[in-house]
Order: C-alpha cells, then sequence, then structure tokens
C-alpha cells in the first residue's frame, strides 16, 4: 500500500469517526474537579513538587483544550453551567413628603363648646394624605361640625364615635393633589361646662408622594380651652 492510500485511509477513517463528546467533558470535569489523594505519610513540598504540580495542571489544561477542539470539529455548542437568576440589588424605600404637624385649641372656645385645630404644613406637592384626630370622650362630648382650608371637593370626610374618643378623619381623593403651605383641619365639639383638658386628644397625619414615599406625624393637642 503507497503512502498517498493510507493517507487517504486514515483521513475518511477520521472523519466517520464520532467521539462522545459528553463522556469527555464529564472525565475531563471529573478529573479536574477531584482533590488530590492524600498520601500515607507527609511530604515535604520542594521544588520537585511543584514541577509536578504545574506539569499536572499543564497537561489537564491540554487536555481540556484537546477535548474543546474536538467539540469544535464535530459542531457541539458548548454552555456554561447555569448558576441561577442573581439575586435582585436592594432598593431603599422612596423618602417621603418634607411636612411638619401641630395641633392647638382655638382661642375662640368657650366654656360649653370648643375647636382644635391641626396645622398640617407641607414642602413637598402630597398626593396621598389621611388625617385623623381623636377627641377624647370626656363629659359632654358631641361632635358639632368640621373645616378645612383645602377644598372641600378634594375630601372624603367621615365623623365616627369610638368607644374613647370622636374619630374625625380627612381622606384626600384619587387624583387629587395637597400643594405646598399651610393647611387646616378643624374639630368642633360641645363639651360639660367648664374647662375642658385637652391632653387626651391626638392627631395622626400620613403624607404620601408621587413616587410611593410616604411620611407620619403624630401629636397631641394638649392643655384645656380657655373659659369664657
Amino acid at each position: 500500500m503507497d503512502q498517498e492510500q493510507l493517507r487517504r485511509e486514515l483521513r475518511e477513517a477520521g472523519l466517520a469517526h464520532q467521539p462522545d463528546h459528553a463522556r469527555m467533558l464529564a472525565r475531563v470535569e471529573r478529573g479536574l474537579a477531584a482533590p488530590p489523594q492524600a498520601s500515607r505519610r507527609p511530604r515535604a513540598v520542594g521544588p520537585r513538587s511543584v514541577a509536578w504540580t504545574g506539569r499536572r495542571w499543564t497537561a489537564a489544561v491540554a487536555v481540556a483544550v484537546a477535548v474543546a477542539g474536538v467539540v469544535g470539529v464535530g459542531g457541539f455548542a458548548v454552555t456554561t453551567l447555569d448558576r441561577g437568576p442573581a439575586a435582585p440589588a436592594s432598593r431603599l424605600p422612596a423618602p417621603g413628603p418634607v411636612a411638619a404637624a401641630a395641633g392647638t385649641i382655638d382661642p375662640g372656645s368657650n366654656r360649653w363648646w370648643a375647636q382644635g385645630d391641626l396645622t398640617v404644613t407641607t414642602e413637598t406637592p402630597v398626593s396621598g394624605l389621611v388625617v385623623d384626630v381623636r377627641v377624647a370622650r370626656t363629659a359632654g362630648v358631641v361632635s358639632t361640625g368640621h373645616w378645612r382650608t383645602r377644598p372641600a371637593e378634594d375630601f372624603t370626610v367621615t365623623v365616627t364615635e369610638e368607644p374613647g374618643a370622636l374619630l374625625y378623619r380627612w381622606t384626600l381623593k384619587p387624583g387629587r393633589t395637597v400643594p405646598p403651605g399651610r393647611h387646616v383641619f378643624a374639630v368642633q365639639y360641645n363639651h360639660a361646662e367648664g374647662v375642658r383638658d385637652a391632653s387626651a386628644d391626638t392627631y395622626t397625619v400620613v403624607l404620601t408622594n408621587d413616587d410611593g414615599g410616604r411620611a407620619t406625624l403624630r401629636g397631641g393637642f394638649g392643655g384645656a380651652t380657655s373659659a369664657k
């Protein structure tokens, strides 16, 4: 058999061969992942050991490269390991509206009737607002009304009798906005004759902006109604 015929037959045999790519890759991965077996007695690490380790890794890399070359010839796609979706980055909550609140007893109150004034000052626009004022159920307390400096049609207002207090609530309607400024919410009620202690009266204001940031303000009215 001449050399030309021998080369032709070898080439045809090589093209007809279909290597088991998956098995070859698995063997290489097991060889790279397996820890070196411990010897029965300690062995000093010297230049010779280091050189052997280098030859071992060089051979492993060479095998991996050779397998990758064979896989490339066969048209087999190599994919990376899927470690799952990356953890989402944590997000800080949006800052709430900048605002302040203060509760006082209106100087126009008298021995039978009183008005509590809650002043809310906003420095930024507010797209969500709930104002709660609780008037403690002291002797003779009965609601006689309420008002606010913002347009009446912007709010839903309720007055609820709780076991220990009258609850006045203003809720800003969807799509309405409270601009920066000073806004007053007033509650009115009768009470037993004399000086009424308002130290148990409280308020809670929850404000929300367009970014979803929220701020909550709490406080009281303190002191007593003026006697006239």
